[in-house]
């Protein structure tokens, strides 16, 4: 594979996707007299109007690869069609997995394709919510591009933290983004505000709780839930073309 070639084409898909989900939002702006009111001058923000594979990024992570490999319990959250929650328990044969959606559909076809990949007794899934998924002492908790998604994300956050072990590790993926508007301001990050204008916010919004994190939730916005929640140890450890990877811990 030459990884050059790769690189150039995820870069134009990201561009063409870009342009082309930007279009509604130009609609949508329009409808609403965004262009008039840029018009006028510098924007004033209101407070709170809008609130890799799996295993590449693990040796980022404190002891986790080592507790993995020994076998630990894991908890992937929001784990949609369980791919995430394979991909682990494939990468660490010893790991037991529990994988929640509080879509049952996807949990549905979750269980009948990790029945087909043969993980019964290491992968289980169950359909729970973010802030009722079952089980504690967990050595890892997992969620993968979706916190800023829920109408609940300090509720949920809450519930991680009760869920793990003393020593355990959560460790967050989220889209990448600044805290600073103007350093979003590149394809990914046209994409991503797109994106979040017409499937995040309204998610979130959607839920009870009724809490959007907002469009390109920046590393300050996870930061500031993890405490709320009363975490103590926050980092980034990794990062990606796509995600920001964080480790937090009790």
């Amino acid at each position: 594979m030459d990884r050059n070639k790769v690189t150039e084409f995820l870069g134009q898909v990201t561009a063409d996707l870009a342009a082309t989900d930007a279009a509604g939002s130009v609609v949508v702006g329009q409808r609403l007299g965004l262009y008039r009111e840029l018009a006028k001058g510098p924007a004033t923000f209101r407070p709170g109007y809008v609130a890799g594979l799996v295993p590449s990024w693990i040796p980022a992570l404190d002891g986790v690869d080592a507790k993995l490999t020994a076998g630990a319990r894991v908890a992937d959250v929001g784990c949609g069609l369980g791919s995430s929650s394979m991909l682990l328990a494939e990468a660490y044969p010893r790991a037991t997995v529990v994988g929640s959606d509080y879509h049952p559909e996807s949990i549905t076809l979750a269980r009948e394709r990790a029945a087909e990949a043969g993980f019964t007794g290491r992968v289980r899934f169950e359909v729970a919510t973010a802030q009722t998924f079952t089980g504690t002492g967990y050595d890892l908790v997992t969620m993968f591009d979706c916190l800023h998604d829920m109408g609940d994300p300090l509720g949920a956050a809450r519930r991680v933290r009760e869920a793990l072990a003393p020593d355990g590790t959560w460790l967050l993926v989220e889209p990448f983004a600044s805290d600073q508007v103007e350093e979003n301001f590149t394809p990914v990050g046209r994409l991503y505000y797109s994106a979040s204008t017409f499937l995040c916010v309204p998610s979130a919004l959607s839920q009870p709780g009724g809490y959007a994190l907002g469009a390109q939730a920046g590393e300050a916005s996870i930061r500031e839930v993890a405490a709320a929640a009363g975490f103590t140890r926050f980092r980034r450890a990794a990062q990606a073309p796509f995600n920001l990877i964080y480790e937090i811990r009790p």
